[in-house]
């Protein structure tokens, strides 16, 4: 019987439907609730498995060595820069993931992250707790510009969302034709036009590839008193570059659910900037998408597990 082990919690967590789909296919399923686990005990754990289902944990060269059964790695997401892509092609380990799944509760979160930076709902809420009844304003979004950096399914989300509201939309993505701008009624610029035109930015693109994508010189040249909103990836953002332009006023603020680390770290200089909400990376957290992030990825572990093509590899 092939073994399936689970080291993200939040798998199945809303739904019963994930577990049915490998328990019903005759697997033994091994669940561990710790979170990420350490390196020398995520070793030890894979030792048996034939499947491993991930979050965050650190699929490493060694990690798959240790896991000599080893035929296919499913990361609980999309984001797979935790697993070492290259060490599981060398060792004939599939891996795959859920894209898509997640998609409508990020493009949620982002603009509710927008509409709470606009109108300071957070911080009136905050205030009024502690016993104010402050009277915060800020703007309405219809009439204000909007740029998606990064024109996939989250950003088109996003756009259309602003769109509703009566927002006007640009968008930078250079690896898309201008069609698939035009049909959605958004006009494509490059990185440097979105920045300085729009009120609000909003980042949709993946991380780990370099740099920032947002350093200081690109957080300088935003629109003054522009809102940014990250639920993409936290090393798309010079974190210290920004905490210092909010508390210049130059980024009026900014609403981020992605951070490089995470969790935020104690010492972070966004924990004392100005206008700023903060949430711990919960794009993901919602009912639908755990159901149907579990599904995809028991589906393609099954498939793999039985010699078969999986449904969404990566690479």
């Amino acid at each position: 019987m092939p073994t399936t082990l689970i080291t993200t919690p939040t798998f199945g967590r809303f739904s019963d439907e994930p577990w049915r789909v490998l328990r019903e296919a005759g697997e033994a399923v091994l669940a561990c609730e710790s979170g990420v686990l350490p390196a020398d005990e995520l070793r030890d754990r894979v030792a048996g498995a034939d499947a491993l289902v991930v979050g965050l944990d650190a699929i490493t060269a060694e990690v798959l060595d240790a896991a000599p059964r080893l035929k296919v790695v499913a990361k609980h997401g999309v984001g797979v820069d935790n697993i070492d892509l290259a060490a599981a092609r060398e060792r004939g380990v599939r891996v795959t993931f859920a894209p898509g799944s997640n998609s409508r509760a990020v493009a949620e979160l982002a603009f509710g992250l927008l509409l709470d930076a606009a109108r300071r709902i957070t911080r009136t809420h905050t205030e009024v707790l502690a016993g104010a009844w402050p009277k915060h304003f800020g703007p309405e979004l219809a009439g204000r510009t909007l740029a998606v950096i990064g024109f996939g399914r989250i950003g088109r989300l996003v756009a259309g969302f602003a769109q509703a509201f009566g927002m006007t939309v640009v968008a930078y993505d250079p690896f898309l034709p201008e069609a698939e701008f035009a049909e959605r009624g958004v006009r494509p610029l490059d990185l440097a036009a979105c920045l300085a035109g729009a009120d609000f930015v909003s980042l949709h693109m993946p991380g780990g590839s370099g740099p920032p994508l947002l350093d200081r010189a690109a957080l300088s040249a935003m629109k003054p008193g522009a809102c940014l909103v990250n639920t993409a990836r936290g090393d798309l953002v010079d974190e210290h570059a920004l905490a210092e332009l909010l508390h210049s006023g130059h980024v009026g603020a900014a609403a981020l659910d992605a951070f490089d680390p995470e969790p935020l770290r104690a010492d972070s200089p966004l924990r004392s900037a100005p206008n700023t909400v903060l949430t711990s990376h919960i794009g993901a957290c919602s009912h639908e998408a755990n159901r149907d992030m579990g599904l995809t990825v028991a589906r393609d572990v099954v498939r793999v597990l039985r010699g078969e093509e999986p449904l969404h590899p990566v690479g």
